[in-house]
């Protein structure tokens, strides 16, 4: 992706409540008003309490008028669960990028028998024209110890796909946990470059 500040880099991250979103958001956000960038950020939709359908945007450029995402334009999806990322993927430009993470978590809406929840909810967004990366982003989290790390990995997810380098969105979470969790810098820098290498290649 182009690093010109004059290009509005537009993000669409879903998910449900307890996933971290928000969080995710706000650190992407953070890294690109850093870097020198006019952000704006907004939650557009949903309940942050556990469960809840849970949607943001993030746009970053020279000049941004609007904190929500056109429809049709977002760069990138990033889907923190696989339905939700099906739900919101018809937001992607042609030749945009999503990044999924397999998980399946099943929403008050199917629970209580609304709606069914999609047999393959990521090859349903491969039939779109964008480019696709999944990745269990709760497995890593396991395997590394603490599920809580599943943001971070999708953070890493999303590093190599913007138009600054990793380091500077790394830096931006090694800076938070230092200042509030110093204890679990060491495990979200593992769980960075776990979620970057998920999705390389």
């Amino acid at each position: 992706m182009s690093g010109k500040k004059n290009s509005v880099v537009n993000i669409l991250i879903s998910g449900v409540g307890g996933q971290g979103v928000m969080t995710a958001a706000e650190i992407l956000s953070q890294t690109a008003i850093s870097l020198g960038y006019d952000v704006k950020k907004t939650e557009v939709s949903g309940m942050s309490q556990r469960g809840g359908v849970v949607t943001s945007h993030v746009r970053f450029g020279e000049k941004v008028m609007s904190p929500s995402v056109p429809s049709g334009e977002a760069d990138i999806l990033l889907g923190f669960e696989a339905a939700e990322a099906l739900r919101t993927a018809g937001q992607l430009r042609p030749g945009g990028i999503a990044l999924v993470n397999t998980m399946r978590i099943v929403p008050p809406i199917v629970s209580v028998g609304i709606h069914d929840y999609p047999d393959h909810p990521i090859d349903d967004i491969r039939k779109n024209d964008c480019e696709v990366h999944d990745l269990d982003a709760g497995k890593i989290a396991e395997e590394l110890g603490e599920m809580r790390l599943g943001n971070t990995v999708m953070l890493g997810a999303v590093a190599d796909h913007l138009p600054f380098e990793a380091k500077h969105l790394r830096e931006q979470i090694v800076a938070r946990f230092k200042a509030r969790k110093p204890e679990l810098v060491e495990l979200n820098e593992k769980a960075f470059e776990a979620g970057r290498q998920a999705v390389a290649g």
